[in-house]
């Protein structure tokens, strides 16, 4: 375990996510259970509260997208397993929509606090609005933080798991506002040679702006394992 995630919760992109063993809606989970899988853990500040209604409800209505990617949710807060089963319920009867993944139970606030999800400026027991998409080799990919009082657009989420996806398919990178279908950023070429070949290939395909900002369109194989999901979105 990092010595600054251990003491601080700082923990950064590209670490590995830090461990746990928690109790949750769906019995006892590790974060190890998700091995191979990508993963997103969110945290909410507290059942029964109308932002975070709207969330659960919003990330249930699109939970199987996230797993043809893939993904599985995960949510957390310090209310008790109890309360969160109750919260789940009253959804559930009111709504007709099941939660169909875990809520963790961290009541005394050690998982929130070792993934930095409690900002003490803002509370000292209530977690804020984060967000940590973490790989299937449990590496934190990227990191979200909302205030309390913004919902988070899960629209976004889908997209930048399946960026990072896609980035990882193709070696490559996404440009600004990248989405599915959209043609990606090729490697910086690395020698002389390899930078007026990129050169001569733009003039040749209009495909980028210089040597080191040219496009290309996903292989195939990229493209099928990543679209599966917008095609139902």
């Amino acid at each position: 375990m990092d010595y600054e995630v251990l003491m601080n919760g700082n923990v950064r992109i590209g670490q590995y996510a830090p461990d746990f063993t928690a109790t949750s809606t769906m019995g006892e989970i590790k974060l190890e259970d998700y091995k191979g899988k990508w993963l997103v853990l969110f945290s909410h500040p507290g059942d029964f509260t109308p932002v975070c209604t709207t969330e659960i409800i919003a990330f249930a209505k699109v939970y199987t997208y996230f797993k043809q990617l893939n993904t599985e949710l995960l949510g957390l807060s310090v209310d008790s397993n109890a309360s969160h089963l109750a919260w789940v319920f009253d959804i559930y009867c009111r709504t007709g929509i099941r939660i169909p993944f875990p809520i963790i139970a961290d009541r005394n606030g050690a998982i929130a606090r070792k993934y930095g999800m409690i900002s003490n400026d803002v509370s000292n027991t209530e977690t804020v609005r984060n967000v940590y998409i973490i790989d299937g080799n449990g590496i934190i990919r990227t990191i979200l933080i909302y205030p309390m009082n913004v919902g988070r657009f899960i629209p976004e989420i889908i997209r930048i798991v399946q960026a990072l996806q896609m980035a990882d398919c193709e070696t490559a990178a996404t440009p600004a506002n990248w989405i599915v279908n959209q043609p990606i950023i090729q490697q910086i070429p690395k020698t002389f040679k390899a930078l007026e070949e990129r050169n001569n290939q733009i003039q040749e395909n209009n495909n980028g702006m210089s040597w080191y900002l040219s496009f290309k369109e996903p292989s195939e194989k990229c493209k099928n394992d990543v679209d599966k999901c917008e095609k139902n979105l």
